[in-house]
This record gives structure tokens, C-alpha cells and sequence, in this order.
């Protein structure tokens, strides 16, 4: 079998129910239709964490987080130990490249270090679009390049509504790099990671694209009244917002509409506004990955272009999701609702994936490392605890089956000034979903079958006390089968 490029397309905080072939509100991504037309695309599929370094940490190597240890954002370095799948592909002779953010260690006020060998031959990196660094910056280099200044595009203190034109926008830059990889590497295999910001706070699409939005058609989030009193119990174990938002009163369709607050001064993309108009924060969402949306057909254009479609497995997926006003709540946080973690995944590769599929069995992030190497015909990395797809992908299982449960992880993961470091962990088995809180005597419980918008947490329902018992033994047990053994066993003693 003819080794297959790898495009491996990820998003930055893009929540599942954003693709319009899924037949989604708001939704307009006609490339991704197209891709997933011409592949498979899985509707349930999971991350390990609902925060980026964790998260990726578990796609790159192929280990749930309990096991590779990194947990939180901001680290000063990553383990030097653990094997990034790159490095797997650029020792199978594989030409290799990032583009955009990697955010495995810090990259506040620096440069982010990079692991001592993450595989990568060619990094053209950007981990966000603001002016943070005065070097190293690649989509600023390029910037320059067009005469441009990027403090005089961007504001720091900016939320919600129009940003930089698409024709500077860090996503076109993303875009423009990808193209050339595909181009100058033409005719040996190669492995690309586009690690895109987007649609990651703040959110401000290019102008040309929120005009194609209109905020009166996006649906609202997904609120109960019942939610505000349901978040001030769990912000006691969770400070990722200080008190819970009723998005009604952003809304200037609301009898309760009262006007954004001013943003403090020091506030950034990860301040959350107090005061937000839920439908505006959709409209700009979508845009944004409408942007992404043009990019990516545009990528197709230039492998079909230079005859490398059929040779290249375009995988295009999402580290998380995004709360979006989901419970009176957003961004993201010590929190499992299906908004933050459930994200779009689509495969495709013309005559070898499976065309027009649209499986709803559980699979997860952590799965990707060993798909991507069984369909390139490469051994697993060690320790890696995934499942590969590729049986499901090609025909030679079910696609309605993969594992019986996903797990999700967070621990400390913000750096909130919380004491007492939150920990928090999800089990869900297609049909209930237990998050325990962990050391704070709580968590949620949800029976999706019978709840899908996680309105009635049963976790101190006197009826679902036996469910509850059972689900967090399970849950106990399947934590413990992924945590990490320690250095390779030589010998029985």
C-alpha cells in the first residue's frame, strides 16, 4: 500500500455542532460538507480534556492525561519522555510540518520552548495573532512581509464583533504556509499539522464575514433559567467564571436586556464578559469557521491541483469545544456539557475511507496517533492507549461501535487562584454522563437519552442514587486502567 500524506486540520476550540451537513443552526461549512461527503465523519466523538494542553498532549502522543501527566496550561516544558506522533511519521521517512500554535508548554510573554524532539521538520509558528512576542512569530514575519503592523490591527481589550480582514487574517496565513508545504513536498509522503487559533475568544471574525451572518437566525444558547442557581453550587469547586451569566439580559430582543459592561482594563481573550448577547457570539463563531471553511476547500483545491488527493488523508477535527453561553456560561472551564466536549472529526481519503458516512459511535481524541499510523502501514508507539479507527474507517468493523465509554480529564488546568486545585473527571457511555468533582464531595449526572440539553443533573436525586453508585465504580475502574505503569519493564524483577 501506497503510503498516504497526512493533512491533519485542527481547530481551536470548535464545538461539534458547528458543521452544517450535520444539519446544524447557524452552520455554513459547505468544504467541510464536501469533505466529509467524500469520508467519514463521527457526531459523537470526545476530547480527553476541555482545556488545549491537555488536550493535545493526548492527540500528539496517544495517552489519556492521567497517564502523560500534563495537565494544565502554561507548564514551563514538556516531559522529554513521551513520543509525539510526528516524530513517529519523520522517522518512517515522512516529511514533516507545523504550522500555526503547538501549545504543549507555555507560550505567555515567550516563545513556547518546544519539546527536545517533537518531530516536526519544518515550524512555522503562531500560537495566537496578537503582537505578544518580538520574535519568532511566523504569521507576524509574514505580516511584514505585506507592509503590515500587527499592533495596528489588533486591539488587545477586543471581545465580541469584527477583527482584521480576511486578507491578513492569521487563518489566510495558516492557509498560505499549508500551500506551500503541499507544494514543494509533492512526490514524497509528508505529514502536516495545521494547529489553527480560530474559533478560539476572542471573537472577532473579519467584517466581510459576519455580514453573512445574521444574529436573528442563530439559535440562542442553551439555557434554563434553572442553570443559574445550578452553576453557583459547582463555581465552589470551579472559579472559571465568578458568577453565572443569564444570557438573556445580553440579548436586545430581551425584555431583560441590559448593555454590555465595559471590558476592565488588563482584560484578554480569556476574560470571560460579564454581560453577552448569546445569538451576536454565534454569529461571530460561525464566521469565524466559515473563514476556516474556505480555507480548507482551498487546501483540497491545491491537493487536487497538484494530483495528491488520493495520496492524502485529510483529517479535520477540533482540540475542544466551547461553552457559548451553553448553561449561562462561556469559554471553558472544569465543565463536561456536550458543548465543551464533543467536537467535529472527519476523516477522508478517496478509494480507502469510506465515503458518505456519518458514524454516532463513542470515539475519542486519543484514538487519532494509532489510526493515523495503521493506515500509513507504521507501528504503534509504545504505551499508546487509544483505539485505531482504521478498521471502522475502511469497512472492516461496524461503523456504529468503537469503545463503550469516553473519559475526559481536568486538573488545575487554568491556574484559577483556587487553593484548591480542581479536579474533575467525566465518564460517559453514550448515554449517561458522570462528572465527579473530585475531593469536593459533588459532581453532575445526566441521562443524555432522556436529557440531551443536561437540564436535570440527577446527581442528588434520590432515584438515581443506585445509577450513580455503579457509574462512579466504573468510572474508578476505567481512570485506573489508563494511568500510567512508569519506565518499561525489562525483566520480572
Amino acid at each position: 500500500m501506497t503510503r498516504p500524506n497526512i493533512l491533519w486540520i485542527c481547530t481551536d476550540q470548535q464545538r461539534w455542532d458547528t458543521l452544517s451537513f450535520l444539519g446544524h443552526a447557524g452552520a455554513r461549512t459547505p468544504a467541510i460538507d464536501r469533505l466529509a461527503a467524500a469520508g467519514t465523519a463521527f457526531d459523537r466523538a470526545y476530547c480527553q480534556s476541555p482545556i488545549c494542553t491537555p488536550s493535545r498532549a493526548s492527540f500528539l502522543s496517544g495517552k489519556y492525561p492521567i497517564a502523560h501527566r500534563v495537565q494544565r496550561n502554561g507548564n514551563e516544558g514538556f516531559p522529554g519522555d513521551i513520543v509525539l506522533v510526528p516524530r513517529l511519521f519523520r522517522d518512517a521517512g515522512y516529511r514533516t510540518g507545523l504550522i500555526g500554535k503547538l501549545h504543549l508548554s507555555r507560550a505567555n510573554g515567550v516563545v513556547e520552548k518546544r519539546p527536545a524532539d517533537d518531530g516536526y521538520d519544518e515550524f512555522c509558528w503562531s500560537h495566537h495573532p496578537d503582537p505578544d512576542w518580538a520574535e519568532g512569530h511566523d504569521y507576524h514575519d509574514w505580516l511584514k512581509e505585506r507592509g503590515v503592523d500587527a499592533k495596528a490591527i489588533y486591539d488587545p481589550l477586543r471581545a465580541i464583533g469584527p477583527g482584521v480582514d480576511a486578507e491578513v487574517h492569521q487563518t489566510t496565513w495558516a492557509g498560505e504556509r499549508a500551500k506551500g508545504f503541499m507544494r514543494r513536498h509533492a512526490g514524497r509522503p509528508w505529514f502536516l499539522s495545521i494547529n489553527l487559533f480560530d474559533p478560539h475568544p476572542p471573537f472577532d471574525p473579519p467584517a466581510s464575514y459576519l455580514a453573512r451572518f445574521d444574529r436573528a437566525e442563530m439559535p440562542g444558547p442553551v439555557f434554563a433559567p434553572s442553570d443559574l442557581e445550578h452553576q453557583e453550587r459547582l463555581f465552589e469547586v470551579d472559579q472559571q467564571a465568578r458568577v453565572a451569566v443569564d444570557p438573556r439580559r445580553g440579548d436586545p430582543d430581551s425584555a431583560m436586556y441590559e448593555p454590555p459592561a465595559p471590558r476592565p482594563a488588563g482584560a484578554n481573550h480569556d476574560t470571560p464578559p460579564e454581560t453577552y448577547d448569546g445569538k451576536l457570539v454565534r454569529a461571530c463563531y460561525h464566521a469565524m469557521i466559515a473563514l476556516i471553511d474556505d480555507m480548507v476547500g482551498e487546501l483540497v483545491a491545491v491537493l487536487e491541483e497538484t494530483g495528491q488527493r488520493r495520496d492524502t488523508i485529510v483529517l479535520f477535527m477540533s482540540d475542544h469545544g466551547e461553552l457559548l453561553g451553553d448553561h449561562g456560561l462561556i469559554y471553558k472551564g472544569a465543565r463536561f456539557y456536550e458543548g465543551l466536549v464533543r467536537v467535529p472529526m472527519v476523516f477522508s481519503w478517496p478509494g480507502h475511507v469510506r465515503e458518505g458516512v456519518v458514524s454516532q459511535a463513542l470515539v475519542e481524541l486519543v484514538d487519532l496517533p494509532q489510526t493515523l499510523l495503521e493506515a500509513a502501514g507504521l507501528p504503534e508507539g509504545e504505551g499508546m492507549q487509544g483505539k485505531s479507527l482504521w478498521p471502522l474507517l475502511t469497512g472492516a468493523a461496524p461503523a456504529e461501535f468503537h469503545k463503550p465509554y469516553v473519559l475526559c480529564e481536568y486538573f488545575d488546568a487554568l491556574g484559577l487562584p483556587d487553593p484548591r486545585h480542581t479536579r474533575a473527571s467525566m465518564y460517559f457511555d453514550g448515554r449517561y454522563k458522570l462528572s465527579v468533582y473530585h475531593g469536593h464531595g459533588t459532581g453532575e449526572l445526566y441521562d443524555l437519552e432522556e436529557d440531551p440539553s443536561e437540564f436535570r443533573d440527577l446527581w442528588e436525586a434520590e432515584e438515581a442514587r443506585e445509577l450513580r453508585c455503579r457509574l462512579t465504580a466504573r468510572a474508578f475502574d476505567a481512570l485506573m486502567r489508563v494511568s500510567e505503569p512508569g519506565p518499561r519493564r525489562t525483566a520480572s524483577y
